[in-house]
């Protein structure tokens, strides 16, 4: 049976996720970004945490793990590459690896460019996988430590998965991505309509995350490279895909 999911709204614009098995009881979180939404919903719902997966070090992913593990001292999981920047693991994996949470297993994969050393986790059975600051809703993440080159090849990983995966990812940018995408792909429908829905959402405070690879694919600019559209819009036809996300983020990080 498929995992439950609870998206957990956190911090000003932070998510984190649940995944629950009902047959064992496992119960795995997916990032820590504050304690007491995450603490609630864990207690409304009469769970018991068994698994932390963390997928990067930045503060605001891990700075409520220390109150939770007060309450459920669950085992904490993270990558092996960045594991003297995480707070203490149980459990260091890299690319390739899985994590057990009941009946399914989670696959770890390296998805570095945000942060060197940034995982996902990606739940097959389930369908989901959790990207934290990679691949986001109409978006990705800044590339405070990686290359595009990096994030490229990260992103083309995750586009490569069945395109109903739910896309689990850590923030609510998805207005604001919306509003740069359409600089570089204006005359897309699908984006144009996506784009509306989320003011919508917005407007009534539900959250635009989770999404779905395959909206990601025919929306997200970032994953848009190969696009003659795209290329044109960038003024880059022609040009490899790696090089037309390279110009695309640059023109986001100053959007």
């Amino acid at each position: 049976m498929p995992l439950e999911i609870v998206t957990i709204p956190c911090l000003a614009d932070n998510y984190a996720f649940l995944v629950h098995d009902t047959a064992s009881g496992d119960t795995a979180l997916l990032d820590a970004p504050e304690s007491g939404p995450i603490l609630g919903a864990l207690r409304s719902r009469g769970w018991r945490l068994s698994h932390v997966l963390l997928t990067h070090h930045h503060w605001d992913h891990v700075d409520g793990l220390a109150d939770i593990l007060a309450a459920h001292p669950a085992r904490v999981v993270g990558a092996a590459a960045d594991a003297s920047r995480l707070p203490a693991l149980d459990t260091a994996v890299t690319e390739g690896d899985t994590v057990a949470i009941g009946g399914e297993e989670a696959h770890v994969i390296d998805v570095s460019g945000h942060t060197v050393g940034h995982i996902a986790f990606y739940f097959p059975d389930t369908g989901a996988v959790f990207t934290a600051d990679s691949l986001m809703a109409l978006g990705c993440g800044r590339l405070f430590e990686g290359t595009p080159d990096m994030m490229f090849d990260s992103l083309s990983k995750l586009a490569a998965l069945p395109a109903d995966t739910l896309v689990c990812s850590g923030h609510e940018y998805t207005a604001a991505n919306g509003r740069f995408a359409l600089t570089v792909d204006p005359d897309n429908a699908a984006l144009q309509a996506r784009v509306a829905a989320v003011a919508t959402a917005n407007a009534t405070g539900t959250p635009t995350v989770p999404s779905t690879l395959a909206e990601e694919l025919a929306t997200n600019p970032f994953l848009r490279g190969h696009d003659p559209a795209v290329q044109r819009a960038v003024g880059m036809q022609g040009a490899q895909p790696v090089d037309v996300f390279a110009e695309i983020r640059r023109r986001k990080d100053s959007f």
